[in-house]
């Protein structure tokens, strides 16, 4: 058959990171792609960098071969670039036995190395995460588990969680004595930082846990990833540890680092929050904002500003003499710039602003009016104010208006629906030894958990919005999840997706002792446990009450399709015959129907949270996914009616097997045919693959 004629061939592989960003450059800047002449003549496309540069407004090129510039260099981060461009070709397993509620939610518990899972998830969760939390390891000196070369990290994942042989696998430990101590945690970070924030939405937001050891590396690369100019705060988390221990200087704080996606979304990036040890009077619980306007100093030099008749006072009724001044006072306190306390006390002024002539007020209202001079705030809306005949001045976040108080002092008001208030230091959200302790009780049993508070405090920062996904892809014993369930019951729906390589318990452990072999069972373990005590259900799962609150749970494995695998060399004739067979019965024989629909439904580029439907079309099984936006039919024998069925739904995409044609090539140029033309008088182009 000829190319035109033939199904598109789907990929197994993760997301082509660099081909995405081509993408998204030639959407802002299409004029500096050219395209030439390839090797044997067929048209490549490139970019022109001059072009590049000149539309990015650099003409000059007087730095141009110098090798000094401002960065972050450490051996091993080339490395690092080709890790991230690296595809995935795995896939994630379901285990509808690990799950709560496994149809119905849209929560994720994903066990397997974080570094693949992130390159999986790019085609399904690419900028549709809201919030980000990771707490990855602070670099003390323990063990890592990652490894200490640069290979596949599914094969890594594999021999880690001993599905196969791990001879020959070197895990890396990381002491201090090390030369390369920094930066084998820096080539741990940077590849999964730079695949998280493909992830977040234009208004996502990402925190990070951190320590003193590696604070200052890791907020250089976060820099260098999102852009120093997305960075947000450096939190430091009052951790109210144990202070007896007899050291030189006892550390009671972490830092959470925090940077957006983009900040030109801050305002819909950052919650309205507010700090919960704000006192409970305070005008940020109350609606409002009310502050005096009067700014005595050189940054706001002093002004006359006449009130009108009719300007609002708190006093129903208020008589004030005006002050005594001469031009003297006004030349001096215009040249210095500020109402100094020497000039206050030359003429006898108790306070501000200076009142120019007396202030009477009658009914809550002045009778006649009066010109006040003073340093303001707001000057330039007080004087809207009083231009729009005192009426209040409607701006995205409330209403201001102005009034006079009992001592003469003009005040803003901002009537708003929220407040924020967010301050850099975070207190009283709870204690490590305390999230110990709640866990115990829980039946878990687990030594360094970050409090529930910590997590719960950040989400209501960086996940407002109804239905926002959070990730957290050092999951350890799940505190971000349990954080998302509290939230999602007591105030706004969040979803959470878990990531967390199984990592061994000590045999020698209260958890291990409990089942928990490792610390993903661990997580699991806790947030059934949590939802039961949150929830008041039974120990039936099928008796769960919410379905926002299960997690589908997932593990990391090799695809379901041999030719998926990667390349296979064969050292032997034998070896050729395998390779061959496999590109003719290329499925996994011990793989599942569920496993192999959820592998294309997640390489296809939908959440596997997506409501998936089975359908009978022309004596066939069909899944559709997400209301029919994506067809799969796994069926071993395709018909000419069931490409006619399935066409006439008008899916987005189509997928099936090639085995299921049978070798019919003019079955297959038909259907190629069907979809081309349905696709012309379909809202969306359809899109019809093989695998």
């Amino acid at each position: 058959m000829s190319d035109n004629q033939q199904p598109e061939k789907m990929t197994g592989e993760s997301l082509d990171i660099s081909e995405q960003h081509r993408k998204e450059l030639k959407q802002l800047f299409p004029g500096v792609f050219t395209e030439t002449i390839g090797e044997y003549g067929q048209p490549v496309e490139t970019i022109d960098f001059k072009r590049l540069k000149a539309e990015l407004g650099s003409f000059s090129d007087i730095y141009e071969g110098r090798r000094e510039r401002y960065g972050m260099d450490w051996p091993g981060k080339r490395d690092c670039m080709n890790l991230i461009q690296e595809p995935s070709r795995a896939t994630l397993k379901p285990c509808r036995e690990e799950s709560v509620d496994f149809d119905t939610t849209q929560n994720l518990f994903i066990e397997g190395d974080n570094l693949e899972v992130l390159k999986l998830l790019q085609k399904a969760y690419y900028g549709k995460v809201k919030m980000i939390y990771i707490d990855p390891p602070y670099n003390t000196g323990k063990e890592f588990i990652y490894p200490d070369k640069y290979s596949e990290s599914l094969e890594t994942y594999l021999a880690y969680a001993g599905l196969v042989d791990e001879e020959g696998k070197k895990f890396s430990t990381n002491t201090p004595t090390e030369g390369r101590f920094h930066t084998r945690w820096l080539n741990m970070m940077y590849p999964r930082l730079y695949l998280a924030r493909n992830l977040l939405r234009d208004d996502g937001v990402i925190f990070i846990s951190i320590d003193d050891n590696e604070v200052e590396n890791l907020r250089r690369i976060c820099d260098e990833i999102f852009g120093d100019e997305n960075f947000v705060a450096q939190l430091v988390w009052d951790s109210e540890g144990n202070t007896d221990n007899q050291l030189e200087i006892k550390v009671k704080h972490e830092y959470v680092l925090a940077y957006c996606r983009d900040r030109y979304h801050i305002d819909d990036a950052i919650g309205y929050v507010i700090d919960p040890n704000t006192r409970e009077d305070s005008n940020l619980h109350k609606g409002f904002a009310d502050n005096n306007i009067t700014k005595n100093n050189t940054a706001n030099p002093p002004q006359v500003i006449e009130l009108p008749v009719g300007f609002q006072c708190s006093e129903n009724s208020l008589s004030l003499d005006q002050e005594s001044v001469d031009e003297d006072f006004f030349e001096i306190t215009k040249k210095e710039k500020i109402i100094s306390d020497a000039i206050k006390k030359k003429y006898s002024i108790s306070g501000l602003p200076v009142r120019l002539d007396p202030l009477e007020v009658v009914e809550g209202k002045l009778v006649k009016p009066c010109r006040m001079y003073s340093g303001y705030a707001n000057a330039d809306k007080l004087k809207r104010y009083i231009k729009k005949n005192l009426q209040p001045i409607t701006e995205d976040d409330g209403e201001i208006r102005f009034y006079l108080n009992r001592n003469g002092c003009i005040r803003y008001r901002k009537d708003r629906e929220k407040a924020r208030n967010i301050l850099s230091v975070i207190r009283n959200v709870g204690t490590t030894e305390k999230a110990r302790s709640e866990l115990k009780r829980m039946g878990i049993y687990f030594d360094y958990p970050k409090p529930v508070g910590l997590i719960k405090y950040l989400i209501s920062i960086g996940a407002e919005p109804e239905n926002s996904i959070v990730l957290d892809f050092f999951a350890g014993s799940g505190t971000t999840a349990h954080a998302c369930i509290e939230r999602t019951i007591e105030d706004v729906a969040c979803h959470y997706i878990m990531v967390q390589l199984p990592e061994p318990m000590d045999e020698n452990s209260a958890a291990f002792k409990d089942g928990c072999y490792t610390l993903s069972d661990l997580g699991k373990k806790r947030i059934e446990n949590a939802i039961r005590a949150l929830t008041g259900s039974t120990e039936n799962k099928s008796l769960l009450e919410s379905s926002e609150l299960g997690f589908a749970s997932f593990k990391l494995d090799k695809s379901n399709f041999q030719q998926w695998r990667g390349a296979y060399e064969a050292d032997s004739i034998s070896d050729l015959e395998r390779q061959l067979e496999m590109h003719v019965n290329h499925v996994d024989t011990t793989a599942s129907q569920e496993d192999i629909l959820y592998e294309l439904v997640l390489k296809a580029g939908f959440m596997p949270t997506e409501e998936i439907e089975p359908l009978t079309l022309s004596d066939k099984q069909v899944f559709s996914i997400a209301e029919g936006a994506l067809l799969i039919c796994l069926e071993e024998e395709l018909t000419s009616e069931l490409i006619d069925a399935v066409a006439d739904q008008e899916p987005m995409q189509f997928i099936c097997l090639d085995k299921g044609f049978k070798g019919n090539d003019q079955l297959k140029a038909n259907a190629v045919q069907t979809f081309k033309s349905r696709s012309q008088g379909a809202e969306t182009e359809m899109v019809f693959k093989v695998v």
